[in-house]
């Protein structure tokens, strides 16, 4: 930045101990301006405020805080921490997470960017903050010790499952995956252990069985976030009544592999089903599928599906695809009889289409 290009002209043209003066004065001179952003927003009544979050559903919480804290006043969002700048699009430009760029259409000013949250320069920066309050929501980075002891109020965690149910980095896609019939999102006070930490609250939701993943996820953040607004005023009047989680009863939601896209007909319709609507956005699924008299190969996205047949017979390994007469769509026979009704497809280098338009 404009800072320390002026420090390295500094070092270049004055003696060593010029230049650490130099040095002293501009840290002296950040931390006064954070000292007075703090103090503007305890005069005014309102709680200091830093989120943790990177992708597009985070960006929508801090968005929607952000909006109601400017409406009741009772919160300031003084600063953002985020994923630093990764490669995206086919050109694997540097592009900044969208919650970087929400923070910057608000015109939040203090947005940190740590590889990680042991840099010893981010936890003094946020040292000096001394924010009241963090929030985090699908941040995406381990957060020690020392920073979980420096805001007052502790740091709350948006999380998209029913903890202790699906701890860890997929909640959504597991709970899907596993064909689940409630699902829903809790806050927690946030603690070393990862999703461990005391309930301040939960809301459920039921699945019926055709919903897919980004849009659960979405959903969940938009409640969480609602939630969250419900709870503060009992989180800073130290009146929350929170709940430990029981350990008896924690499940781990891991990471999705990019393996794990490849569908088989091995197994029941409704396992091939669930996970069509669990991996749907990232990293989808496919099959390789024989069609014509001649059979040719065609590895097909696999993008919407319904269950045809729950139950059945043997189906010895025919694997057979044709068109189902009830609906139009493909109709996929898997192993045991059940049966796959595919509503939509994509074919290599091609858009999503209607299955039925593939035939």
């Amino acid at each position: 930045n404009g800072g320390e290009k002026a420090l390295l002209w500094v070092r270049n043209e004055f003696e060593v101990g010029t230049f650490e003066a130099c040095r002293r004065w501009v840290r002296e001179s950040e931390s006064s301006e954070l000292e007075r952003t703090t103090t503007v927003a305890r005069q005014d009544g309102a709680r200091s405020v830093v989120f943790l979050g990177t992708p597009e559903v985070a960006a929508r919480s801090l968005r929607m805080l952000s909006e109601r804290f400017r409406q009741n006043g009772m919160c300031d969002i003084v600063a953002v921490v985020t994923q630093p700048p990764a490669p995206s699009g086919r050109k694997r430009q540097l592009a900044s997470s969208p919650v970087h760029l929400a923070a910057g259409e608000l015109g939040i000013d203090q947005i940190f960017t740590p590889t990680s949250c042991k840099e010893e320069d981010f936890l003094e920066a946020m040292e000096r903050l001394q924010p009241d309050l963090c929030v985090t929501a699908a941040y995406g980075n381990v957060l020690p010790k020392r920073f979980l002891s420096i805001p007052k109020e502790g740091t709350l965690n948006i999380h998209p499952s029913l903890l202790p149910k699906f701890r860890g980095a997929a909640p959504v896609p597991r709970a899907i995956e596993c064909g689940e019939t409630e699902t829903g999102v809790t806050v927690t006070f946030t603690v070393f252990k990862m999703d461990a930490g005391p309930i301040v609250t939960q809301r459920s939701i039921s699945l019926r069985g055709e919903e897919k993943a980004p849009d659960v996820l979405s959903h969940l953040f938009e409640m969480g976030t609602e939630a969250l607004l419900d709870v503060l005023p009992s989180v800073f009047s130290k009146t929350a009544v929170v709940i430990d989680q029981n350990e008896s009863q924690a499940t781990h939601a891991p990471k999705i592999k990019p393996e794990e896209a490849r569908l088989t007909l091995t197994e029941n319709a409704a396992i091939v089903h669930n996970r069509v609507r669990a991996f749907s956005g990232w990293p989808g699924t496919y099959l390789d599928v024989l069609i014509g008299e001649d059979p040719v190969s065609h590895r097909l996205k696999i993008i919407t599906t319904r269950i045809a047949r729950r139950d059945g017979g043997p189906a010895l390994g025919v694997h057979e695809v044709k068109l189902n007469p009830d609906t139009g769509n493909l109709l996929f026979v898997c192993d045991d009889g059940s049966a796959l009704d595919v509503e939509e497809v994509q074919p290599p280098g091609k858009k999503v289409m209607a299955a039925k338009a593939f035939w």
